[in-house]
């Protein structure tokens, strides 16, 4: 998959990139009514629906070429139909605005023959009206189509990558047009087609295929409930068979799962990406669809291409109540630091798990090859620590203030409940991120609940500090009851963690500690609880700039001292971040899926998370710590 220069790279190279999009061509029409207008119709008695605002954009294919404009597609091409009626002159007029060249639309003159593809939405307040549909009944003309196969036929030479979305079955992918296109592809064996269609997969057999999950395993033979998770094994076998009809590259979608892709080279797979808040997967297979082609006209690999499907579906999924489309400043923040979902099925599936030699250490994958561990990275929090052991009973209370503001002692209880039913949601959703991260999405909620004026919220930084006050609160007197002797380490340490660390340290391999708690505070609780000497000055904080993330810069730290470390670094952690960074480096991610408050056993919710982030070993504690030690090869002088 690309690394962040070559993304950048290849989104630097989208201009000179020239993509056509054969399809059908759909116009997307919202009226918003607003019936403090209405009156009583003469002529039928009944209320009219007066319609305040009307919006205009693009569907199907249109909504394809849209997102490719988006990404920066230096040029496009547009092969379809339109009827000659207002909602085709308004489709036409959206293409060129953006850019389009619509040599290759043809215009059905026959208005009892071919409607434009037209789904009228009326809205009053939040609620959709039934919809109103145009072009159910089309008949796309066997000259029409010759028409549009003769302007594709000479556009060819000037286009890297085509698309062939198919929405419909009164479009244009008539039994007429469907061997002559596919004659047409099998003419030209060196250009790239794609198709994309909820119907007639199998009559194109000399294009790539893109399919979700589902109608993979439809054209295979294969029904399962749209509500119903298929499963990996059963994508992988779906993309194998499909591949096996053309030897044609084949992309399998998986929505959040991500993509199984099948070429030459056997099966490779893209995992999902994480997505903090409310999401809108409508489009998110157009936007897959056009992020992969846009690579794929600037001469990726389809891995490659797969990868950047990716990351521009994570991008659009996020934009509510709209059809959106993702930038390159966006596609490159996505894949800068790419938050993959690593092992979904065995996340969410704990009797898929395998443990090391009865032990209750999980193994995720095989860890293979030798080690020879030389550094090992701790969180702190949930890992050694549990001093902060109940930092959401302090955050939930101070977001549910903060979105409420002043109508917090006076709101009644359903919407107390419904900020709070958010909040812990969102709490849940952010476990393991920099708190300053989860305080910019507070910042979000805020404005999204519009109980604050504008002028009252505080940015991030002015919530994290009510925050910190009050978990500071609590971890002081914690900390002062350590420090009066009332309390020792044991009292707030996970089970065997300091013996553990001791042991590392007698084997010489050198402790680094990474915290997203503030530096100062995790160095004085470090000292508090004895540990602090053990990593000789190297315990590292969160700075203050959520664009500074400390285990990170940590991980960018050992690198420059280690060189390649695979199979050379360990790191422990409770927290997704600190696992992914070692992983997507080489590394080896140890997660710590503890139980906080009884100090030892399973968190399934935290095994679940882990798992996800990539880590390659789940343990509950450090209870079982000669048989981690003997699984990571470390051997301790003195130990039995």
């Amino acid at each position: 998959m690309l690394c962040d220069q070559d993304l950048d790279v290849l989104l630097g190279r989208l201009p000179e990139a020239r993509v056509g999009v054969v399809g059908d061509y759909c116009l997307d029409v919202y009226w918003m009514v607003d019936m403090a207008a209405s009156e009583i119709s003469l002529e039928t008695g009944k209320a009219t629906q007066p319609v305040r605002e009307q919006r205009y954009s693009l569907g199907g294919a249109g909504n394809v070429v849209a997102n490719l404009q988006a990404m920066g597609v230096g040029r496009l091409s547009a092969f379809g139909a339109v009827g000659e009626d207002p909602f085709g002159e308004r489709m036409l007029a959206l293409l060129r605005g953006i850019g389009v060249d619509c040599t290759g639309m043809v215009v059905a003159d026959d208005s009892s023959a071919w409607q434009t593809l037209t789904y009228c939405k009326p809205y009053v307040g939040d609620e959709e009206l039934p919809r109103i549909d145009m072009g159910n009944f089309n008949c796309f003309s066997p000259q029409l189509a010759d028409q549009l196969l003769e302007g594709l036929d000479q556009a060819l030479p000037e286009l890297d990558v085509v698309l062939v979305n198919q929405q419909v079955v009164t479009g244009i992918h008539t039994d007429y047009l469907r061997p002559r296109l596919s004659a047409l592809m099998e003419r030209h064996p060196d250009s790239i087609f794609v198709f994309d269609g909820r119907h007639y997969t199998d009559s194109y057999p000399h294009a790539w295929l893109k399919v979700n999950d589902h109608e993979a395993l439809r054209r295979c033979g294969k029904e399962k409930d749209p509500q119903e998770l298929v499963l990996r094994e059963e994508a992988v076998t779906a993309a194998q068979a499909l591949y096996a009809r053309t030897s044609l590259p084949v992309f399998v979608t998986r929505g959040a799962r991500g993509c199984v892709l099948c070429t030459a080279s056997g099966i490779e797979e893209v995992p999902g990406l994480q997505v903090i808040g409310a999401t809108d997967t409508v489009g998110a297979g157009d936007s897959f669809l056009a992020g992969a082609a846009g690579a794929l006209a600037t001469g990726a690999s389809p891995l490659e291409a797969a990868g950047v499907g990716n990351c521009v579906a994570r991008v659009t999924v996020t934009k509510l109540q709209q059809t959106g489309t993702a930038s390159p400043a966006e596609i490159l923040e996505v894949g800068r630091v790419p938050c993959f979902v690593y092992e979904p099925e065995l996340a969410e599936d704990p009797r898929r798990a395998r443990y090391h030699d009865g032990t209750s250490i999980e193994i995720v994958r095989d860890l293979g090859g030798e080690r020879d561990i030389r550094c090992a990275i701790f969180d702190h929090d949930g890992t050694i620590s549990t001093l902060r052991q109940g930092w959401e009973e302090v955050m939930e209370p101070m977001m549910v203030r903060a979105i409420l503001g002043d109508l917090y002692d006076s709101a009644d209880e359903g919407l107390y409940h419904r900020v709070v039913g958010r909040v812990r949601a969102f709490i849940d959703q952010t476990t393991g991120v920099q708190t300053l991260a989860q305080m910019q999405g507070l910042v979000r909620i805020v404005r999204e609940m519009g109980f604050v004026p504008d002028e009252d919220i505080l940015d991030m930084h002015g919530y994290k500090a009510i925050y910190n006050r009050g978990l500071m609160a609590m971890v002081r007197q914690r900390v002062a009851r350590l420090e009066k002797g009332e309390l020792n380490s044991a009292d707030f340490a996970m089970k065997n963690a300091i013996a553990f660390l001791s042991a590392l340290h007698r084997a010489g391999v050198t402790l680094f500690l990474a915290s997203g708690t503030d530096e100062a505070d995790v160095i004085h609780e470090a000292e508090a609880m004895g540990h602090a000497a053990l990593f000789e000055g190297r315990i590292f904080g969160a700075v203050g700039d959520v664009s500074k993330e400390a285990k990170r810069l940590v991980l960018e730290r050992i690198l420059a001292e280690v060189g390649d470390i695979h199979g050379r670094v360990v790191t422990f952690g409770d927290g997704p971040v600190e696992v992914r960074e070692t992983h997507v480096r080489g590394g080896l991610a140890v997660g710590v899926a503890s139980d906080e408050v009884r100090r030892f056993d399973l968190n399934q919710s935290k095994r679940s998370r882990l798992i996800r982030a990539g880590a390659s070993v789940i343990i509950p504690d450090f209870s079982q710590m000669s048989q981690l030690l003997d699984l990571l090869g470390i051997h301790v002088p003195g130990a039995a």
